[in-house]
């Protein structure tokens, strides 16, 4: 089968490395088109993925409404033609996200191969304005044969929006092998970065107010001044605000000390193994996270905020706990406990691991997504009549 993958972004995210592992089979029969340079490009380029950049005439960022992109069609155009014309040579499309929703419903119909659209994201209003919610579903419902979602809680959201086209939830899958093979040596790592004698809580993901850094920070305050946050990921969409509140916050609280920024890191495995617990904080309900499953196979404590996909990964006090999302006090709890009973936490860390292992493997993941694109290769095609009647109907 030949896929042709699209996506808007250059830049790396949770959505962009599923497509990386989605993409790594079919690589010697596949093309992934991005909408924008950036460090994604190279990452495949790294895994000998095809790939290729459509610059778009029109700023396509992630953050920016959805329907900005349907606004500006006319400018959009040359790329929907240029990807229904790519397109021709493969046996179907494969949207990632939701620009590249737009862009290839478009072109599927042009282009008579069917559509199939990976959902990474809780369609609600905690996450998209009522607008981009209704476009989103209607793009889907019209044009999509098949949608894949990454949660339970993802598919849902969807439904409940409206969504109608036929939905499969698949799991994201991770490397299990490159997590056993990863030699941590946490003693060395822990006096490279001076915290040899704290106690470290990881929290990993890119810096934005709905990851809820903040929340961290602001339970540090009722922790031991022996606790210390490492804060590994930057602002990647326009967030840098945010950054700037953080930093704020910090010094208003006198936790200088105890707040660590590390950015961009490659070496994830490795400083997840130097935490003795890794926090995850999502003020909205998560669509999947990916950073509590590679905390949970590294073997590290986690503690998970309780909603959307996050619920379906951790059993709380067995394989992990969960806090009610924006809860400074509930977080502190729980690493306080982490930190008094170290034997305890380690016991539940095992636990996860093993379930982890059994649950997220990446060869089972891409079977499951290898029998859904088999089922749709053969489906009718979207016409450009429905491109036409869509229009009207969406609005």
């Amino acid at each position: 089968m030949k896929i042709l993958f699209l996506d808007q972004s250059g830049k790396i995210g949770g959505a962009e490395l599923s497509l990386l592992d989605v993409a790594r089979p079919y690589r010697d029969h596949c093309l992934v088109c991005l909408f924008a340079e950036g460090p994604f490009h190279t990452l495949l380029e790294q895994a000998q993925i095809p790939t290729c950049v459509l610059a778009t005439p029109i700023a396509v960022q992630k953050d920016s409404s959805v329907v900005k992109g349907l606004s500006s069609i006319r400018q959009l155009m040359p790329l929907i033609i240029k990807v229904a014309q790519l397109s021709r040579e493969f046996d179907l499309i494969y949207a990632n996200t939701p620009k590249a929703l737009v862009v290839g419903a478009i072109a599927s119909a042009l282009s008579q191969r069917p559509l199939v659209y990976h959902l990474h994201d809780i369609v609600s209003q905690e996450h998209f304005s009522a607008i981009n919610q209704r476009l989103i579903v209607s793009l889907a419902n019209t044009f999509a044969v098949a949608v894949i979602a990454n949660s339970q809680a993802t598919k849902a959201a969807f439904q409940q929006a409206g969504g109608r086209s036929p939905t499969e939830v698949v799991y994201n899958g991770f490397d299990i092998a490159a997590f056993q093979q990863i030699q941590h040596d946490r003693s060395t790592l822990r006096q490279q970065l001076g915290l040899e004698s704290r106690f470290i809580v990881g929290h990993f993901s890119r810096l934005s107010p709905w990851k809820g850094q903040h929340i961290l920070i602001e339970a540090l305050k009722h922790c031991s001044e022996n606790v210390t946050a490492l804060l590994v990921g930057d602002a990647l969409f326009g967030e840098q605000k945010y950054v700037e509140q953080l930093h704020q916050q910090i010094e208003q609280e006198g936790l200088q000390h105890r707040v660590r920024f590390l950015g961009f890191r490659s070496d994830i495995p490795q400083l997840m193994a130097a935490c003795d617990v890794v926090a995850h904080t999502s003020t909205a309900p998560e669509p999947f996270g990916r950073v509590i499953v590679e905390t949970m196979l590294g073997g590290i404590p986690v503690i998970a905020a309780a909603a959307g996909g996050a619920i379906e990964l951790v059993e709380s006090g067995k394989t992990g706990w969960l806090t009610p999302p924006g809860d400074p006090v509930k977080l502190a709890t729980c690493i306080n406990h982490c930190q008094k009973h170290p034997h305890h936490s380690q016991e539940i860390a095992c636990n996860a691991q093993a379930e982890a292992v059994k649950r997220f493997d990446l060869a089972a993941t891409n079977e499951q997504i290898a029998q859904c694109l088999q089922q749709v290769s053969q489906t009718s095609r979207v016409t450009f009549s429905n491109v036409l009647g869509w229009f009207p109907a969406c609005w």
